[in-house]
């Protein structure tokens, strides 16, 4: 980040309909995980919907510090490497891109909303350009396009949400453990890290009685 002066704009994709196939399920474990999927297979987020979202300052999901889990985690990512290059899809304004800049890392970060990248460079104090950039042709889904990104020696660190869809819909949205490795698990290997109990007041708010934030390690398999 520090020393980039282009953040790059582009359409934003979201899978959140995916049924989980690659761990062996029981039926009744299957049906109730096709269930809950089925609860926001509708509740795809618009671009509209996301910059409306910025633009009135509803934005509960900015974390104002680094993420604790990215913290505790960072070392199993850089996997004793330096001067990594770090992609931040959906980025927002994270104060982890920083943390990670002045690390000594490259950062790139996508996000559509311009007042999210423009406030990340002014709360930062950070100068900063503008450069047109292209329309980009043949989108593809968000998991197949992180795995297209990867290279060999690529450390994805995944942070997924449990709760039930029944009581809220979203976003963030529900991702269950099965859909993760649906989506990754055909040709990177999936290491869970880290789980927690995540509820606070503001799941409670939603109606939420239970939270959990689960962060994944994917790599790409070897050959």
């Amino acid at each position: 980040m520090c020393g980039s002066n282009v953040f790059l704009r582009v359409l934003w994709l979201f899978l959140c309909r995916a049924i989980a196939s690659c761990s062996p399920l029981t039926a009744d474990r299957q049906a109730n995980i096709t269930s809950m999927l089925g609860q926001q297979a509708d509740r795809v987020m618009a671009l509209g919907e996301w910059e409306e979202r910025w633009q009135q300052n509803k934005i509960s999901f900015h974390q104002p510090e680094v993420h604790k889990m990215l913290k505790k985690n960072i070392d199993k990512v850089l996997n004793g490497r330096t001067g990594v290059r770090f992609f931040f899809p959906l980025c927002g304004k994270a104060v982890d891109m920083k943390w990670l800049a002045d690390m000594g890392h490259s950062v790139v970060g996508v996000e559509i909303s311009e007042k999210a990248i423009r406030q990340f460079f002014e709360e930062n104090n950070m100068t900063y350009s503008e450069e047109p950039v292209p329309a980009i042709p043949g989108a593809k889904v968000y998991a197949a396009l992180i795995i297209s990104l990867m290279a060999n020696d690529c450390r994805y660190l995944l942070d997924t949400l449990l709760y039930n869809p029944d009581l809220y819909q979203g976003p963030p949205f529900f991702v269950p453990d099965e859909q993760v490795h649906s989506l990754f698990g055909s040709s990177c290997d999936i290491e869970l890290l880290q789980s927690e109990d995540a509820l606070t007041d503001k799941q409670r708010n939603w109606g939420l009685d239970k939270f959990l934030e689960n962060v994944h390690l994917i790599t790409p398999k070897s050959n």
